[in-house]
């Protein structure tokens, strides 16, 4: 039976959690025992004493957990701190993105132990179902984010999204019509905004044109039109992801400096490196910065703003392939082909493809 350690989150204003009540009470039912740091899920609204209601045992700090857990369950990528905590043989299970950083895939390789990513977990037909949650609730955020900075005294246009009688409404053009994209979208036509959704595929533009019943424009290629139309935006949002690799970018330097002075930048994709040239990793505490007089906004968790619900909408993603982790350790992703695809680092070594090419290596044949 596993001994699963939930630490508490220490990344810049992260406040969700890894392991909610209900979580707590399916691995104990299953004969596992839960060790959770103090004041973990506080930020997400779950109290010690509810964690020690449900059988989990609270222990003072994250070295504690760290010590006594074979299994962690996580939320974001290991700070600086925490590596030295991490053992041989132990299984770490969590967001990543280590194709964006390198430095901590090698560093992690380091510790012997076993880390299994959330973002590269991939079913057959190519769903990411343990990203999914939270990119629904990135993109939602993106265009409220936008929409906030697009104030004056937040140093955007002055613009309103969504206009009013008399005056025409904002611009969004959204890159990526992804999962992020299409729930990006959903909030700016809601807002009342001129959406414009590029992508590389026709099959996902039919799909955005007919859920969104010819609402929003929809563009095919991502190249000189977008060079051309960047210029009329107020709101520009990254959504582009390709699993486990560092975002391609999309939007050069000089395309930047043709945008509206006070015009913001929203980059979801941040985490794995970024769409836009100019864009570089931000933290709630100080998230945004002036290039060429439009606001970027690069934070890399931006759905640890609303805890509540993305620790509720996490976890209910996460628990299922969690169970299989407790149950079987590695051996489970030896079975589960989808659980496979999310094991980034194993026995010392990086095996995903992606990573292996972020840090220069090849991959193995």
């Amino acid at each position: 039976m596993a001994k699963v350690g939930v630490p508490k989150e220490i990344k810049d204003h992260e406040y969700r959690v890894a392991l909610t009540l209900a979580g707590v009470s399916a691995l104990l039912a299953e004969g596992h025992s839960v060790y959770v740091e103090k004041n973990a899920g506080v930020g997400s609204g779950i109290s010690d004493d509810e964690y020690k209601a449900a059988g989990a045992k609270i222990l003072p700090d994250a070295a504690a957990v760290f010590q006594e857990a074979d299994l962690i369950f996580k939320v974001k990528e290991p700070q600086a701190s925490e590596i030295p905590m991490i053992r041989k043989g132990q299984i770490l299970y969590t967001y990543l993105h280590l194709a964006a950083d390198p430095k901590l895939a090698v560093d992690l390789a380091k510790t012997g132990a076993t880390c299994v990513a959330y973002e590269t977990v991939q079913t057959a037909n190519g769903a990411l179902p343990l990203l999914t949650p939270m990119s629904e609730i990135a993109g939602r955020l993106s265009a409220q984010i936008g929409a906030n900075y697009l104030e004056r005294p937040m140093g955007g246009r002055g613009v309103l999204l969504g206009g009013v009688p008399g005056v025409e409404p904002g611009e969004v053009i959204i890159i990526g019509g992804g999962v992020v994209g299409t729930n990006a979208a959903k909030i700016a036509l809601g807002l009342g905004a001129r959406v414009t959704i590029f992508d590389l595929s026709l099959d996902r533009l039919r799909y955005l044109d007919d859920v969104f019943n010819g609402q929003l424009r929809t563009v095919y290629s991502v190249g000189k039109y977008l060079e051309e139309i960047l210029p009329t935006a107020d709101l520009v949002i990254g959504a582009v992801l390709i699993p486990g690799k560092q975002a391609p970018r999309i939007v050069t330097k000089e395309m930047v400096k043709n945008m509206k002075p006070g015009a913001v930048i929203v980059d979801v994709s941040v985490d794995q490196g970024g769409c836009i040239e100019t864009i570089h990793a931000t933290t709630h505490s100080a998230p945004t910065y002036v290039y060429e007089g439009v606001l970027h906004y690069g934070v890399a968790n931006i759905p640890g703003a609303v805890p509540w619900t993305s620790t509720r909408a996490l976890t209910n993603a996460t628990m299922n392939y969690g169970l299989k982790l407790a149950k079987l350790g590695y051996k489970a992703c030896l079975e589960d082909s989808a659980l496979m695809k999310g094991v980034n680092i194993h026995n010392g070594e990086i095996v995903h493809p992606g990573v292996l090419e972020a840090v220069g290596q090849p991959a193995a044949v």
